[in-house]
């Protein structure tokens, strides 16, 4: 049965996070799947789906410049589960003539480099992850962005033609916190170091007190123009 999004958010509607996934897993049986960055939003999210045994595939995307404790955390959850975050790659072909033609940095160099690097790096191997699929699972939450606050907690997505649920849209990191801190779920350490939004390594820094939540990402840029394409803009 075809639902269409007002439907889908009738159905879902006054559930909780953990419901309303397992919800969408029978619904779009074999065609939903969670993305997780392996920040703190998307390892709660991993733990409903891990610990409930849910029939939603984790992925996660490497982008071969991660920092090692994202690398650790990916490590530490799997153990923790029992289970496997499914990891894409880019290209290497395409990663090989980015770096050989502008070299490892060419995204310090201007926004149009930076990107390049960003769509070879991660939307590329997005798009190849929810190839098939009908529903992508995001750790999207309101109060992370202007941009954000406008989104909903169920959309669809124009870019890549899918239903998306943001099922931590209304969560505070409060919230987010206190669940990671009662269920002693894996998170990265760089956390507990100033890093709130944690990407590649080159691209990432600590965030100083009263920052914007993406401050840390990609700091040398106008915060204007801080889009990676994972997340279409509105």
């Amino acid at each position: 049965m075809n639902y269409s999004l007002d439907e889908l958010r009738s159905i879902i509607n006054n559930k909780s996070a953990e419901e309303s996934i397992e919800i969408l897993s029978e619904i779009f049986s074999g065609k939903i799947v969670f993305s997780s960055s392996l920040g703190l939003e998307d390892q709660v999210i991993t733990h409903l789906i891990f610990s409930q045994n849910m029939s939603v595939e984790v992925f996660t995307i490497d982008t071969g410049r991660l920092f090692n404790e994202t690398y650790l955390v990916l490590e530490k959850t799997n153990e923790y589960y029992n289970k496997k975050i499914k990891v894409f790659f880019p290209e290497y072909s395409k990663v090989e003539i980015l770096v050989n033609e502008k070299g490892p940095f060419s995204f310090y160099d201007s926004v149009e480099n930076r990107k390049e690097c960003c769509f070879i790096r991660k939307v590329e191997p997005l798009k190849r992850a929810l190839d098939g699929k009908q529903m992508w699972i995001s750790g999207i939450r309101a109060e992370q962005s202007e941009n954000r606050k406008g989104m909903q907690n169920l959309e669809w997505d124009d870019q890549y033609k899918i239903y998306k649920y943001h099922p931590l849209f209304e969560w505070s990191i409060e919230d987010v916190k206190d669940f990671i801190n009662k269920n002693n779920i894996p998170y990265n350490s760089l956390h507990d170091k100033g890093f709130i939004s944690i990407g590649c390594a080159p691209c990432t820094r600590a965030v100083q007190e009263g920052e914007d939540f993406r401050a840390g990402r990609w700091w040398w840029e106008d915060n204007s123009k801080k889009e990676c394409g994972l997340h279409a803009k509105k």
